[in-house]
């Protein structure tokens, strides 16, 4: 998902894609553990889109205080 798409959503939205990101991580990390992840670059670009989320998301929970 692109930057502005990500700041168009909510707070509660982010927090709901940051859930299903951090699920989709651990799930290709088994795989990969057990040996039958067939992609290995899904991994780093997971890794990158929870990144973004979590700077997005933090940017939100700052200009909300504010």
């Amino acid at each position: 998902m692109k930057a502005h798409e990500l700041r168009e959503m909510t707070i509660e939205e982010l927090e709901r894609y940051l859930y299903e990101l951090k699920d989709k991580y651990f799930d290709l990390r088994m795989q990969k553990t057990i040996g039958s992840l067939t992609n290995p670059m899904e991994i780093r670009k997971t890794k990158r889109e929870i990144a973004k989320t979590l700077t997005i998301l933090n940017e939100k929970k700052r200009a909300s205080k504010s």
